[in-house]
């Protein structure tokens, strides 16, 4: 593969005498990885289930390498069941670095496609929030799509740009992660048609853009809170030098020095940069400090127009039919859509939210159809009715598919287990159960 030799003139900037190696790894094939999804299932668990061996990678306590070779690696039940996320390895070290810890408020202010928001989920177990921003709209629904599958319980999406939405949230996070849009040289290696569309002007306007988002992500944490940058680029500009930037125009930041063994060094202390020859793709990450001890902001909330008795009493009927224990979060009304609100969260007023919590249901007439996300969300052991399935199942190939199976169990609505991990539901009759599994997300 020929590359541009203003690309090879940076790469020398950045690697030095490891350039050549470099450049000989595209004769190799890309790092593929997966992160254990915490919310659904463990390690020990889900790693001799899959159909491929898995080895641990250094960049984070849940993260595995799969063979580049292996197929249909998204079509398998248990990534239906969002007991894991496929993720190029070396980006997996990002939302490492925040250091989550339970009870924190997190934003992932440019989170589409949904790997790193996967990732703080995972470590939050269900405690404290996650904010995940997309400024583009079909990519955001691409994160809601992946925020369902992975049953995060706690979570926030919206759509808006850094420049609206975090002066909305000043002071809000205790973490947050920038894992900027940048011109994609770490990934020349498993998309060579990048190569193609790289250019000195494109990494200079990357920069430029980077920046002004770091400094509205600075104006949405709190004093004393950490914020993450990275980049999957190996340029100065979108890496060191933004980061030098940054400091110079924030001065309430101060560098977060890393220690975590992975990665090679850099000039700076508080940044790592990833290199095949360190096992990833291509990545950087640095991390700051605000300065200075807070507590974090409220969220911002408004007014509600209120749920009536009947609506409200209809909720919690149709929960109670569902779950032996109800979910956490305020019920609330929004049209005939409702939601189960995170604790902080609820009455939510703030620019671009597309999803607040869990979509629990439509009314439709005087009775409630549950939602997908109701579902994939719930705790296993907190259904009534549920169907076990396992990997191998030949009905499990079905349900994946949308088709009708057998289910000898009690009438009604009933979660669909797939080795404990539950994927959806459907509704229980007469020994069958009624598939209602989502149709854009099924198996062809």
């Amino acid at each position: 593969m020929k590359l541009p030799e203003d690309f090879v003139t940076e790469l020398q900037s950045a690697l030095g005498e490891d350039t050549e190696k470099y450049i000989k790894s595209f004769d190799d094939p890309p790092y593929r990885g997966i992160s254990v999804n915490l919310l659904k299932t463990t390690a020990e668990k889900l790693l001799p289930l899959l159909p491929f061996p898995a080895e641990k990678s250094p960049f984070y306590s849940e993260g595995y390498y799969f063979p580049s070779d292996a197929e249909a690696v998204g079509s398998h039940p248990l990534h239906h069941a969002g007991g894991f996320y496929v993720q190029e390895p070396s980006a997996s070290s990002a939302a490492a670095l925040l250091d989550i810890q339970k009870g924190d408020r997190v934003l992932d202010l440019c989170a589409a496609p949904g790997g790193k928001s996967a990732q703080i989920a995972s470590l939050l177990g269900g405690t404290g929030i996650l904010w995940s921003n997309e400024p583009i709209k079909n990519r955001a629904r691409i994160l809601l799509s992946n925020s369902e599958r992975m049953g995060i319980p706690n979570g926030i999406i919206s759509c808006c740009y850094p420049e609206e939405l975090c002066p909305a949230l000043e002071g809000c996070f205790d973490k947050v992660l920038v894992d900027a849009p940048c011109s994609g040289e770490g990934m020349f290696r498993k998309n060579n048609d990048a190569i193609l569309e790289w250019s000195r002007g494109h990494v200079l306007s990357c920069a430029v853009r980077q920046l002004s988002i770091l400094k509205n992500a600075v104006l949405a944490l709190r004093d004393g809170g950490v914020l993450v940058y990275s980049t999957c680029t190996f340029s100065p500009e979108e890496n060191e030098i933004t980061v030098e930037k940054l400091l110079l125009e924030c001065p309430e930041l101060e560098p977060y020095d890393i220690s975590e063994p992975f990665g090679r060094k850099t000039a700076l202390k508080n940044a790592v940069r990833i290199t095949p020859m360190e096992g990833g793709e291509g990545h950087f990450a640095a991390r700051f400090r605000k300065k200075g001890m807070s507590r974090r902001n409220p969220l911002p909330c408004g007014t509600n127009a209120g749920i009536t008795k009947d609506q409200l009493s209809l909720a919690q009927e149709m929960l109670d039919d569902i779950f032996t224990v109800r979910p956490a979060g305020a019920i609330e009304i929004s049209g005939s859509s409702i939601y189960l609100r995170p604790e902080g969260a609820e009455k939510l007023k703030a620019p671009g939210v597309i999803r607040s919590g869990i979509y629990a249901g439509e009314i439709i007439k005087k009775r409630i159809e549950p939602a997908h996300a109701l579902f994939t969300s719930g705790k296993p052991e907190t259904f009534r009715r549920k169907l076990e399935l396992s990997v191998n199942d030949k009905e499990t190939e079905e349900y994946l598919r949308g088709s009708e199976i057998g289910c000898e169990g009690e009438k009604g609505y009933t979660a669909v287990m797939i080795e404990g991990m539950t994927v959806g539901f459907g509704k229980c009759s007469g020994g069958r159960l009624k598939n209602k599994y989502p149709k854009g997300l099924r198996n062809k």
